[in-house]
């Protein structure tokens, strides 16, 4: 049995959280606020909206929370927000499924941003950088080859389609590259790289988008995977936690080489369930319903994508078209794809936090505060 060492405390640190304003960077500040005595936090976002400050009053104690709004993109911005920081949680990218997002935008924000301020950190001597990748960055291929509780050690062949796999792909490879690069103060910089599955909980803007559609069809969800398509979602308090857990590991002297470097898988005890069935598990209680089967058969499904692809590229040097559905998309939504959380623990010590049953009765009952407000925008429209 291997008996893992008190966690470290994160107690007089400065912390920079990029994507601060968003689903998972405003989970973690809260955890922050909740479990450490961090000297500061930084949060750093194009836009930091004021209700975030005052919904953090009642657990800020003593840690000063400063806001850093600017471009991710902007080294001097960077530098500024890291002079004088300890650690860095890296969450801030551009997600996009269906390629709506021009390519040099997304490379702009997810690569360069991400290359900038690991050269910020070197520079202003930060000691540790975690960076939030995604279970993206591994498939699944073109092929739908599937892939069930895989670990850090498989092997899966895949060329990857979407703009945001291969960019976040590539900044995860700049992150764990960066490991041991030498700080101006003589130090050296320790990075490590988490790789959650789809997030969901309060917050997950793919939920209400999904919610919204179930209202437009008389509360009936659109089944677009297959039932024993089985991928494993991940609750973002748990998410959460995975990222405090690897900072205080990142800060441990014995524990610093054994983490550094390496990537690890982020999920917990759901169970494993498709994407659309897993939208229905969450939404059911609230009177949705889901189709029984595919709105269409896969090969036409396939058929139609091929179609709305290559219409779009005849048109894109005149206007650039986005087709509602892709045909990587159908294959993710469509492709058994789960993995297990197994080196997380040994080596993080990170355990989830939230059961299934408390994550699933808060998504649940955050998608009922939103009911209303959604029946209300879809019939003003």
């Amino acid at each position: 049995m291997v008996l893992m060492r008190p966690a470290m405390s994160l107690r007089g640190e400065v912390c920079v959280v990029t994507g601060a304003g968003g689903f998972l960077g405003k989970r973690l500040v809260r955890l922050l606020l909740e479990e450490e005595q961090t000297a500061e936090i930084r949060l750093l976002d194009k836009q930091i909206q004021p209700q975030l400050l005052e919904s953090l009053e009642d657990c800020r104690g003593d840690t000063k929370l400063s806001i850093f709004e600017g471009d991710i993109r902007d080294s001097e911005f960077l530098r500024k927000s890291c002079r004088g920081a300890s650690i860095v949680f890296h969450i801030a990218s551009i997600i996009d499924v269906k390629d709506a997002v021009e390519y040099s935008e997304i490379y702009g924000v997810n690569v360069k941003g991400t290359q900038l301020l690991l050269e910020a950190c070197i520079q202003e001597n930060v000691a540790s950088f975690i960076y939030t990748s995604t279970i993206e960055v591994m498939g699944p291929n073109s092929r739908g080859d599937p892939l069930i509780n895989g670990s850090e050690d498989t092997v899966y062949e895949c060329a990857l389609k979407f703009a945001y796999s291969k960019t976040k792909k590539e900044a995860e490879w700049r992150t764990l590259q960066a490991h041991g690069e030498v700080l101006q103060n003589g130090g050296r910089l320790t990075t490590c790289a988490l790789r959650p599955m789809y997030i969901y909980g309060e917050g997950c803007r793919f939920l209400l988008g999904h919610m919204g559609e179930g209202i437009r069809n008389n509360n009936v969800l659109f089944r677009m995977s297959r039932p024993e398509a089985l991928v494993n979602p991940v609750y973002v308090g748990n998410v959460a936690v995975a990222h405090l857990q690897a900072a205080r590991g990142l800060k441990d002297p014995q524990r610093r080489s054994a983490i550094g470097g390496k990537f690890y898988f982020v999920c917990d005890d759901t169970p494993p369930v498709s994407y659309s069935d897993f939208n229905h598990m969450v939404m059911s209680p609230l009177g949705f319903s889901i189709q029984e089967k595919l709105m269409y058969p896969l090969w036409l499904l396939y058929a139609v994508c091929f179609l709305m692809e290559m219409l779009c590229m005849m048109v894109r040097p005149f206007k650039r078209v986005v087709p509602p559905l892709n045909r990587q998309l159908v294959t993710m939504l469509n492709t058994p794809f789960s993995f297990s959380y197994q080196k997380a623990k040994r080596d993080l010590g990170y355990e989830p936090r939230y059961t299934w049953a408390e994550a699933r009765k808060r998504t649940t009952e955050w998608l009922a505060s939103e009911l209303p407000m959604e029946r209300e925008r879809i019939r003003g429209n």
